[in-house]
Parts: C-alpha cells; structure tokens; sequence
C-alpha cells in the first residue's frame, strides 16, 4: 500500500458487550459452567487472566476475544488449583509455566479434551485451556476454496509424490486444510502417518505421533522414524528449521507425499523461506508441487447483517477495489451472535503451483518481485482479491478481509 493512502476500513461497529458480572458458586461448579458455556458457543479457548480484585474470564470464538463474567479474586484462586489438580500438574508451583491434559465428563455424556497451560504473571497465573474437539475434521468442500483451487488441490493430493505446504499466521486453519485434505485419501490402501505437536484431531486410519521436546523426539527425528516405517503419505506439522525442511524436500523427491505448514504471509513467502533455510534450490524446485497461503474470515451473523456505507477506499495494492461510500454488508450485532456480529468462519486461499518458470525462478534465488511478476502474468490473486471476492458474495464482509490481509 503506498505512503500517504488511508488506512484499511475500520472494524464494524459492533456494540460493547454488556459489563461482565460476577460467577457464584464454589469453584467446582463455576469451571464446570465456563466449560459448558464454551462448549456451547464453538469457542476454542478458555482464557481465565487474573486481576486484582477478580479473576477475568474470556473465550475465544471463531477467533476473537469475547468477555464473559468474573470470578472473585478469592474463589478465582480455587479455580486456577481446580485446574491443576485435573490437568495432573504440580498445584504448589506457582513460579514457573506449566502444561497438562484434562478429560472433561460433560453433562451430555460427551468427553471434551483440553490442554492446560499455566503461566506465572504480576498478579498470579493466567491459565488458558485449549478445547481439543478431537473428532471434528471440517469437509473438504466446505473450507472456502474456489471450484478451480478445489479442483487442482484434489488432483495434487492423489499424486504419489511432492511436497504442498500451506502458510499463514497462527490460528488461520492450516492445520485443519491438511487434515480436510485427508479425506482425500484412500486411506485403507495408502500407508498415511503424521507428526504434530500436539495431535488436534484423532483419526482412526491414520498413524498420528506427537512430538516430545523434553525427551528428544522433534520434527526431524521424528520424520526421519517416519521413513522407515514405509509411509506412502507424511503429514508433518510444521517445518520449524533446515534439518527438517531438507529431510521433508528430500522424501518428497523420493517418492513419498508429504504435507506440512509454514508461518509465512503469501505463496511468495513460502518459496523465499524454504530457499532461505538452505535446502539446495534444486532440491525445492523439483520437490515443490504447490504453496497455499490462506486466512480464516469470520462470516456475517444472518440475524443481525444490515448495510453500511465504506468509509474509506478500499485498495488491492495500488489497484482500487472499492470506492468510499459504497454499501457493504455490516453487522450489527445481537444475543444470537452473542453480540460480535459473526457467526463461525470460513477461509480464503492462494495457490500457487508449481510449473517450469517457477522452477527456474527458484533454482536462480530469484527475488520475491520475480514471483510477483509471475503471479500477475499468470492472473493469481492476492489473498485480499479472493476475499474482496469471497465479500462481494456475502460469505464474509469488507471489514474482515481489510483485519486479514494486506
């Protein structure tokens, strides 16, 4: 965006939640109640932060921050050792971070999974527990790729060798495209085993490991286990360093299908880095069958969408997308959005796929304008073009993709 433009289009205008109130109960009750409410609301996180009269809590739905009622300081401190003593970790230490695994018996009969963690602050210890919905993969179909990019993605995913690599910052669903990406695969006649840290969602036909830092089992020793367990198709969940990123380049050369994630910004990103981290340039070019960079966008609330006017232009780089004072769709908010305004998520995807000017362009070190010019002659549109897109048709508003992309 050029210097002097005005700044992207500001967040809807969303009322303020109601103030928060305070939990009653004893702290037994008052976490099974979080929990609940939680679980009910779609949220993916549990964010109990300690302050000095109260212990706040917030969730996390479809990824934003959404107030609910405080604790009191007194009780709030029950809750935090409630936690402790379920996720199995040391109640007495207060000093240092701390992570465990709690199995939690709702009232439906239902198990929920969650990962705690614990961390030493100013006013005592924030906890956050992460909701482990471990039998829920989204379908394919219903992630938010255009017909075209689904159409290329399952033919890239049947291929019996290459390495697709999916980008974007944390939390934009990278994860949750691979496993969609699964239900591809004939998984009874393929030999599929994944590395995660840590498994988000259980699947029966797969072979999931995790990784174990303390004791020594990271990416590469585990993808280096991985090779030797005659695998047809490698999940890995992220590619963190040069020794892993050579070895997952170099399985997918040698005849293997490997998938994986890296957190860069665009598809350009993702070819600089994996030359950056020093794997030979010809090892990428012939390994690399296609780089997807996506976000998650939040989808307007059907009950209380309504129409505003833009109050800036709205630019794709230098391009003007959409002029000051055209009607959009805007949410107002109310109790069945539980007053954001959105109501679940969807995603917008770049793909780019490999062809043999990319592969030139690689073996070279070209730089990211090279690939950029690419992208133009080839009519690739930038993330903000797809959601622009996805925007004009009603899956997502302008003020989401504008808090997305760039």
């Amino acid at each position: 965006m050029s210097a002097g433009r005005p700044p992207p289009p500001p967040p809807p205008a969303v009322p303020p939640p109601p103030p928060p109130t305070m939990f009653d109960g004893d702290a037994v009750s008052i976490l099974d109640e979080i929990i609940a409410a939680a679980s009910q609301l779609g949220a993916s996180d549990i964010h109990l932060e300690p302050k000095r009269e109260r212990l706040q809590v917030r969730l996390r739905i479809d990824g934003r921050m959404v107030p609910q009622k405080s604790i009191p300081a007194d009780i709030g401190l029950q809750v935090v050792s409630r936690v402790k003593v379920l996720a199995r970790i040391d109640i007495s230490e207060r000093r240092m971070p701390q992570d465990g695994q709690i199995t939690h018996e709702q009232g439906n009969g239902q198990r929920l999974h969650m990962r705690a963690s614990t961390f030493p602050c100013s006013q005592g210890e924030k906890v956050v527990l992460r909701l482990l919905r471990g039998q829920h993969r989204i379908e394919f179909s219903d992630l938010g790729m255009g017909p075209i990019t689904q159409k290329r993605m399952r033919e890239l995913v049947t291929r019996p060798q290459g390495l697709i690599v999916t980008s974007g910052p944390t939390g934009s669903g990278k994860t949750s495209t691979l496993y969609s990406c699964m239900s591809l695969i004939d998984t009874k006649r393929v030999n599929v085993v994944t590395l995660e840290d840590p498994i988000e969602v259980e699947i029966g036909s797969l072979t999931q490991g995790q990784i174990h830092q303390r004791a020594g089992f990271t990416f590469a020793v585990g993808l280096r286990a991985i090779l030797r367990q005659d695998p047809n198709v490698i999940l890995v969940g992220e590619i963190r360093d040069s020794e892993t990123a050579g070895i997952a380049l170099q399985a997918a050369l040698t005849g293997h299908l490997v998938m994986s994630t890296l957190h860069t910004s665009d598809v350009v990103e993702t070819i600089m880095r994996l030359v950056d981290l020093g794997v030979e340039p010809w090892i990428i070019a012939n390994s690399l069958s296609a780089a997807i960079a996506q976000r998650l966008v939040r989808v307007p609330c059907k009950d209380c969408k309504g129409i505003a006017k833009l109050e800036v232009d709205f630019f794709d780089g230098e391009e003007l997308l959409l002029p000051i004072g055209s009607e959009i769709v805007r949410p107002k908010g109310c109790h069945t959005c539980n007053m954001t305004g959105y109501r679940g998520r969807t995603g917008i995807f770049q793909m780019l796929e490999m062809d043999d000017e990319v592969r030139d362009l690689i073996k070279v070190k070209a730089n990211a304008g090279s690939y950029r010019d690419v992208l133009r002659r080839k009519g690739i549109a930038s993330l903000r073009r797809v959601g622009f897109a996805r925007a004009q048709a009603g899956a997502t508003t302008i003020d989401e993709v504008a808090r997305v992309s760039t």
